[in-house]
């Protein structure tokens, strides 16, 4: 289910700043936060680990070393965060094609993240009987 739903503007370095806010109200020490390739860089590695948690993010070796090590990689909680990553961008895509936001009808800040939001909580109504389903 997702859990916080922020719409931020796009500069870059937007995500990696959202999700290391996002740790510091939601992460507890000693947890483990999983992302792709664009946040593997020094200053979201560094600020994950002030926060106590362990980043679980792809190793991105392309033209420069990765700031994942061996410290991280060694460990078999690792392989199984690469193998489960895939669920994080699932609701994305979901909200992507059948929530309409692969293009936005809605102009302004205001309006487009209430209906990122709305579109977040329709997704978990969606996710919750199949869920409840599942646990029997």
């Amino acid at each position: 289910l997702i859990v916080d739903a922020r719409l931020t503007e796009a500069n870059g370095t937007a995500a990696r700043t959202t999700a290391l806010a996002t740790y510091k109200d939601y992460a507890r020490p000693g947890s483990t936060v999983g992302g792709d390739k664009n946040y593997d860089t020094s200053d979201f590695v560094a600020g994950c680990r002030e926060r106590g948690c362990t980043p679980h993010v792809s190793q991105n070796n392309a033209n420069r070393p990765s700031a994942i090590d061996a410290r991280t990689t060694r460990h078999p909680g690792y392989r199984i965060s690469t193998i489960k990553r895939k669920r994080i961008e699932e609701p994305f895509g979901w909200m992507k094609t059948v929530g309409g936001l692969r293009k936005t009808r809605h102009r302004g800040r205001g309006l487009v993240e209430w209906f990122f939001v709305l579109t977040a909580a329709a997704y978990n109504l969606v996710r919750v009987p199949k869920i409840l389903a599942a646990m029997g």
